[in-house]
């Protein structure tokens, strides 16, 4: 017998799923009959909450939401006029020259965090010649997000059991 096989000889013997598994272990049983599961709502559905997600996943983009909420009054932004912005009438949104200010951005960083809320639903975009100005689409944000509660948390709401239901 070489080394070798004197080494091999002595490892105990466990087959890779029992390792895998570790002691004592269940498997998993097979559901019951007429149990279904799988998604609440349609592929497509799922896509736009991904998207919504990917949106809301950021720091910059919920604080220019923030920004967006609170208004141009609160957010003591320029005067559109002032700057030579088209038009009889001040846009109702924030311009992106306001989010690089506010955030520190560079014009092309702002407009990618802008356009990654608009392709998502949440923001509507006001252009004025050369200038954008964005605004909350309150509509589509509470659809989005009593959507997103449905898909993952429909029992939360209402206290009904399950295995979603958060520990108080």
């Amino acid at each position: 017998m070489t080394t070798g096989d004197r080494q091999a000889a002595s490892r105990p013997r466990t087959t890779a799923g029992a390792a895998a598994r570790g002691a004592g272990s269940r498997a998993c049983a097979a559901p019951s009959a007429g149990a279904t599961c799988g998604p609440r709502v349609d592929a497509a559905t799922l896509e736009r909450l991904a998207r919504v997600a990917r949106a809301l996943a950021d720091p910059i983009r919920l604080g220019m939401l923030d920004v967006m909420l609170q208004g141009r009054e609160r957010c003591g932004v320029i005067d559109p006029a002032e700057c030579g912005v088209p038009g009889s009438t001040e846009p109702d949104g924030i311009c992106v020259c306001e989010f690089q200010r506010q955030f520190g951005l560079a014009q092309s960083t702002a407009s990618y965090h802008l356009r990654v809320l608009r392709d998502a639903g949440l923001v509507t975009e006001e252009a004025r010649g050369k200038w954008s100005f964005y605004t909350v689409d309150g509509r589509s944000m509470a659809d989005a997000l009593r959507a997103l509660q449905r898909a993952l948390a429909p029992g939360v709401a209402s206290g009904a059991a399950g295995h979603g239901r958060p520990r108080t």
